[in-house]
């Protein structure tokens, strides 16, 4: 009875300890946030400049995946191939990117805003219900109405720079974007015009 109480006791111990160390170091990811991420995304996540997106309050999970899809693993080529973005998550281990996220993810985000309010209109249309004659479905039956997506499958879009939004859009149309599940969204934006690209893209940045 000694013997069995003692072996639950260092396994409890042996188990808290691990549990520590998967810990994500948060001191060490504002750190990093604050030297490597700061000049393109803010240390809070909030870029400034549209061509880099907004980062703060968005989902962990996405955030987590975006970063281990920047960085060759094992020799094999990156998932997600971006010159910039490799070359920032090369040093960066698997836990440093979940600690990113964690960072990233509690911070408030400071939304864009549309900027067109007829383009934001037949953004609207887009969002809520589709394109029907083309096979496009509604923005929101992935990301929500109002945008805040669903953490591990879908980004929150709601108040990103709406130039970034169409930058990626099109880069999914395009083919040099492809690690979206199952080729989600490269199908949909292959059927996209840029006139309807660009509408989504503002209503999405007015979205809150």
């Amino acid at each position: 009875m000694i013997k069995r109480s003692l072996l639950l006791s260092l396994l409890l111990v042996a188990g808290g300890l691990h549990a520590q160390d998967q810990s994500p170091d948060l001191a060490k990811a504002k750190q990093t946030a604050e030297t490597i991420c700061a000049g393109c995304h803010g240390a809070d996540g909030n870029s400034v400049v549209p061509v880099n997106p907004k980062i703060a309050d968005q989902h962990e999970e996405y955030l987590y995946k975006q970063l281990r899809e920047f960085k060759s693993w094992d020799g094999k080529p990156a998932v997600r191939e971006n010159p910039v973005m490799g070359a920032m998550v090369a040093g960066l281990e698997d836990a440093d990117m979940k600690a990113l996220a964690v960072h990233f993810s509690s911070q408030q985000l400071q939304p864009a805003a549309a900027t067109n309010a007829e383009t934001a209109k037949r953004g609207q249309d887009i969002w809520r219900a589709g394109i029907a004659a083309k096979g496009v479905p509604a923005c929101a039956g992935c990301h929500g109405p109002a945008g805040a997506g669903l953490p591990a499958q879908y980004p929150r879009i709601a108040g990103q720079f709406a130039e970034y939004t169409e930058a990626q859009l099109k880069a999914f149309r395009d083919g040099v974007r492809k690690n979206d599940p199952n080729l989600m969204m490269q199908t949909i934006a292959l059927k996209m015009t840029d006139v309807e690209i660009k509408a989504v893209s503002d209503y999405a940045a007015g979205l809150r």
